[in-house]
């Protein structure tokens, strides 16, 4: 049994999913390949790009130092373990072209593949207690996003995952975007709000800047951090309105003049301030004017968009690096009409969207200038040309 997991270009949407904002997603055309046969005890895993091989067990903590690919997969066992009872012994084999810590979800890919290899593998779609929670691809979303958060999914319990405070976009975007089209999400709940045609004649070039944007560390606690001041957000907001809100979006949906009081509430603290514009400009306004812009053929008015989008997640957000807004400079300078950083930042990956015909001598030059700028980015900084691909499916 095999299936491959592709990785997803946030378009739009940095760090709104948690809040219960947009994004604009499509899954790309790499990902994580997972191929699993019967083991005979515990559940054994490989990697093609890395010697040895992992003996993992449900409930047991793998000797494995912070980052290491091994910890995703543990994440996997355990919550499914707790869920559904003990699993079938497995060999698990791991494959993958996405480039590592990118802002591309190599790891939730990881996740996604090992998930959906080990339920089929134990018929647990099957099972009284998978149906009284998931009846759908959003939903079975939702809940591969428990197994980092460590959040409770309905009736099935949660605990621990992989330290990271984040929400159900990259799950999201591998199980339910659609092959050439770019998808829009709300989140918490997860609903689909509609998705666009991917440009005729344009694909997206993406560059890796070489500077690693993994989930541990300085970085993993940048990011949670951004997690957080949405949290504290909703949590002042609360005590001063008298509510029981549980994400930005449900606070700013509770009246008229929700928007008013809550710039009331933050504009005493500068955190908050920013982190409260960074959802908004992200979620209320570069989201609608990009789909306007797309559904109309109007390609520089996306560009203006996704424009707003990254120098907004620069000022307000905080997520940029000198590295990513250089790309972001270069591409635009190199005549593309739209680029963004994406992802969760503090590192990783700029899109640019550039002519189909011309994308790999865009990419080479981008890179090139690149490269010119930052020489010590050389060994990790790559680019790729890709459209929308399909989700998640059984190979």
């Amino acid at each position: 049994m095999t299936w491959f997991v592709p990785g997803r270009l946030e378009v739009l949407g940095k760090h709104t999913d948690y809040a219960g904002g947009s994004s604009l997603l499509a899954a790309v055309d790499r990902g994580v390949t997972v191929s699993l046969s019967d083991g005979d005890s515990g559940v054994t895993a490989t990697s093609t790009a890395l010697p040895g091989e992992l003996r993992l067990a449900a409930g047991a903590s793998p000797a494995l130092p912070p980052g290491h690919w091994g910890h995703y997969v543990q994440s996997v066992l355990d919550r499914l373990a707790l869920n559904f009872g003990d699993l079938r012994p497995a060999r698990l084999v791991v494959d993958s072209d996405l480039p590592l810590a990118s802002g591309m979800s190599s790891s939730s890919a990881l996740v996604v593949a090992v998930a959906l290899a080990l339920i089929d593998h134990n018929g647990l779609r099957d099972r009284d207690e998978w149906r009284s929670a998931i009846a759908d691809d959003i939903d079975l979303a939702g809940y591969l996003a428990t197994m980092e958060n460590g959040l409770s999914f309905g009736p099935l319990e949660g605990r621990r995952g992989v330290g990271t405070f984040g929400g159900s976009e990259d799950h999201t975007a591998m199980l339910c975007c659609r092959e050439g089209r770019l998808s829009e999400f709300a989140f918490c709940p997860i609903v689909e709000r509609g998705s666009v045609p991917m440009p005729e004649g344009w694909s997206f070039v993406v560059a890796v800047s070489g500077v690693l944007a993994e989930k541990t560390g300085a970085a993993l606690e940048a990011y949670n951090e951004a997690s957080a001041l949405a949290r504290e957000i909703v949590d002042e907001w609360n005590d001063v309105m008298g509510r029981s809100d549980a994400t930005l979006a449900d606070a700013l949906a509770s009246g008229e003049d929700a928007m008013l009081a809550l710039e009331a509430i933050t504009e005493h603290d500068e955190w908050w301030s920013d982190r409260l514009r960074a959802f908004l400009t992200e979620s209320t306004v570069a989201i609608p004017r990009a789909l306007a812009a797309l559904r109309s053929g109007d390609v520089a008015a996306f560009g203006a968009a996704a424009d707003l989008s990254h120098r907004t997640a620069d000022e307000a957000l905080g997520n940029q690096i000198p590295e990513t807004n250089r790309l972001q400079a270069l591409a635009r300078a190199l005549g593309a009409p739209a680029a963004s950083g994406f992802g969760a930042g503090f590192g990783g990956s700029v899109w640019a969207m550039a002519p189909t015909a011309d994308a790999d001598g865009f990419a080479a030059e981008w890179l090139a200038r690149y490269l010119a700028e930052f020489p010590d980015a050389a060994a990790r900084a790559t680019t790729l040309v890709t459209r929308p691909g399909p989700p998640a499916h059984r190979v």
